[in-house]
């Protein structure tokens, strides 16, 4: 199938209020030359989780990430086809391994649920009142 240079190949949706996320897209961004990794910020006012069959509670649990087909994969997954799709595909391909990859998604899950506390620890705490949607301050805490 012949592809345009604009058309994304995969959708990353990020936390856009989460310094260590702005980071990681940023860095993606001036990468993705060929417009193939598109980006979705979970905290945009305009964001519709309903559209990926989500909650927003949910899609700020653990990364994720939309195929053009509507396929949504979650964890390291996303990580490995965001860099696959700018090229650098080959520095995460070890996370999907068998036992590299069970191990690698452990390690995300607990980096997810710390994000902010490590972020703090890195001089990059969040500067957002609530940092993401209101009703996700106590769950962030």
């Amino acid at each position: 199938m012949f592809r345009t240079m604009n058309e994304w190949r995969f959708k990353l949706l990020y936390d856009g209020e989460c310094p260590l996320c702005q980071r990681e897209a940023r860095f993606l961004q001036r990468r993705n030359r060929h417009g193939w990794l598109a980006f979705e910020d979970i905290v945009a006012p305009d964001f519709d989780p309903s559209v990926y069959h989500a909650t927003r509670e949910e899609l700020m649990g653990v990364i994720h990430g939309v195929f053009p087909d509507g396929r949504i994969v979650k964890k390291v997954a996303v990580f490995r086809e965001a860099y696959r799709a700018i090229g650098l595909g080959w520095l995460l391909a070890p996370t999907g391994w068998p036992g590299l990859r069970w191990l690698a998604d452990r390690g995300y899950e607990w980096f997810a649920r710390n994000r902010m506390g490590i972020g703090k620890i890195f001089g990059r705490k969040c500067t957002a009142d609530a940092c993401g949607s209101p009703d996700l301050k106590e769950s962030r805490k």
